[in-house]
């Protein structure tokens, strides 16, 4: 099996890149932090504005898609349904869509914003800064993030469940791009490199947290023997979830890791200032859809500044980093569904349950530091770990808690992981639906040297970057997949909708009704009698 394996360009290509780069953040970890460091800011500084434009587009796109007639056409055939309940698909698409980001952004990221706002004439630690801050979470983790998921799985699914083709993104993009090997295989290689890129910067982050977490809880160091530890913990977990397959560990870790998060969340609600959690998120929520289009949109070519490369445009392009394996999960979880029910519960869904996540933290936090003065968002600025256990700090059952988040990151990593795992497998055996062991081992082990490595090279600098810059090509072939999409719709029958029926059904009776009153009129003329 490993010699079919490796037989497949794919595979081979893809993996001796990855297994280069740990091999030289390895043994030269500084010349590759300075070389990360130099593309990051390449990167940002002269394709920011791409990656803005391009997730916009795709947003006008599936709006209008989910809108429009096609929106009935099911993945799958005409009679299929879903193959999941409507939670376990959500708890599938939030645990591998998120991953443990969700956890450690939501107290750090609205923290950070309120510490240092993102616009000038906003002062720091005041309540134009709390607000600004809750605003911006929202629309960081809202759908534009979600919208790069759901094109990449959109027209994965319409090929593999609606055409019963395979799920690679080469195929995806054959109406644009054609069916040359040589292609193929190089649009696959950029998905599955940009797709550990964005997986290891998950993991680091969680592994990141982790380690913060550990030393709040037990008071052992931040140290990169830690994090190694951590790494391992994580990938024998992650690798024995993978082996059981999509319909036993992943699912059920998936339900796991949904139910642990909504314990987490109704207990700080709870214990929280439930009043202001409501206030705030219902102001940012305005804030969110009153700013969409500016912030979607906003550079600072005028005043310079780093703040947008730093947050927005990181954020992009970690999403499309994640996009190919997080797509082609979305797009085997929501076999049987419309294009309109899979466009509005990927797109809208996961997206709602992270706003209410960041109002349920990062307000707690927010009120905390507004009415206590306790401090949280200097120590967050300080250490960017620390946030979420600094939070736990000022809430009842400290202790427990933060133990207990310990084991929420875990299983968020976890279940990232191990559907990145299967996913690149199949990524790398030709889109198989069932892919080998040794494809997932090998991934696996992979992902998690590529993780160690940037840790080990530059810390959250490096991770960032290794999502940046694998996202950049990955980018263009997100905006081919429109084309694709398009291309693909055109040639497909529309489905017959409720109220057409009914609409046919009426004007039939319409007609029978006319029959049957021209019958009685012909008879009535020949014989002088009303029939009736």
């Amino acid at each position: 099996m490993q010699g079919t394996i490796w037989k497949n360009v794919v595979m081979s290509v893809s993996a001796a890149i990855i297994l280069l780069l740990v091999v030289l953040g390895a043994f030269a970890p500084d010349a590759f932090g300075e070389v990360s460091g130099t593309l990051f800011h390449l990167t940002t500084e002269y394709f920011g504005w791409f990656y803005l434009l391009a997730i916009f587009v795709i947003i006008l796109f599936l709006v209008g898609l989910a809108i429009s007639k096609y929106g009935g056409i099911r993945l799958g055939g005409d009679q299929e349904r879903s193959e999941f309940s409507f939670f376990t698909w959500i708890g599938m698409l939030f645990s591998a869509g998120f991953g443990s980001g969700l956890v450690f952004w939501g107290v750090a990221e609205p923290m950070s914003h309120f510490y240092s706002p993102p616009f000038a004439n906003i002062a720091g630690l005041s309540e134009d800064a709390a607000r600004v801050a809750m605003g911006y979470a929202f629309f960081h983790w809202g759908i534009s993030q979600w919208s790069v998921f759901a094109i990449t799985g959109l027209v994965i699914g319409l090929l593999q469940f609606r055409k019963q083709k395979n799920g690679l993104i080469s195929t995806a993009l054959e109406p644009v791009t054609g069916e040359k090997p040589a292609v193929r295989n190089t649009i696959d290689s950029f998905a599955v490199i940009a797709t550990v890129m964005g997986m290891a910067t998950s993991i680091g982050l969680g592994i990141m947290q982790m380690n913060g977490g550990l030393n709040a809880v037990a008071g052992t160091t931040n140290s990169f023997g830690i994090q190694l530890v951590i790494i391992a913990v994580i990938f024998i977990a992650y690798m024995l979830s993978s082996t059981t397959g999509l319909y036993k560990g992943i699912k059920y870790l998936s339900n796991l890791n949904l139910g642990l998060a909504v314990v987490f969340l109704v207990f700080v609600f709870a214990a929280g200032p439930t009043v202001f959690i409501l206030e705030s998120m219902t102001l940012a929520l305005g804030d969110y859809i009153s700013n969409f289009i500016s912030y979607s949109l906003r550079l600072q070519p005028y005043q310079g500044g780093t703040w947008i490369r730093d947050w927005t445009i990181f954020y992009w392009a970690w999403a499309i980093a994640w996009s190919p394996f997080v797509g082609a999960f979305v797009a085997r979880v929501s076999k049987g569904r419309t294009i309109r029910e899979y466009i509005l519960g990927v797109m809208f869904i996961p997206p709602a349950i992270a706003c209410v996540w960041i109002a349920a933290f990062g307000g707690t936090a927010l009120w905390y530091d507004l009415h206590r003065q306790t401090g949280i968002a200097g120590a967050v600025h300080a250490d960017l770990t620390s946030a979420l256990f600094q939070l736990f700090q000022q809430l009842p059952l400290s202790g427990i808690m933060s133990a207990l988040s310990i084991l929420l990151i875990l299983t968020f990593l976890v279940t990232s992981a191990d559907s990145a795992t299967f996913i690149l497998a199949s990524m790398t055996t030709g889109g198989s639906l069932n892919p080998p062991l040794s494809a997932k081992v090998i991934w696996g082990v992979l992902m998690s040297a590529i993780a160690g490595v940037l840790l080990y090279a530059g810390g959250l600098e490096a991770l960032q970057t290794a999502s940046l810059v694998a996202a950049l090509p990955f980018t263009v072939l997100l905006l081919l997949l429109i084309a694709a999409v398009v291309k693909l719709l055109r040639k497909e029958p529309l489905p017959i909708r409720k109220a057409d029926v009914r609409r046919f059904l009426r004007l039939e009776e319409a007609v029978k009704k006319l029959e049957r009153r021209g019958g009685r009129e012909t008879a009535k003329a020949r014989t002088g009698k009303d029939p009736k």
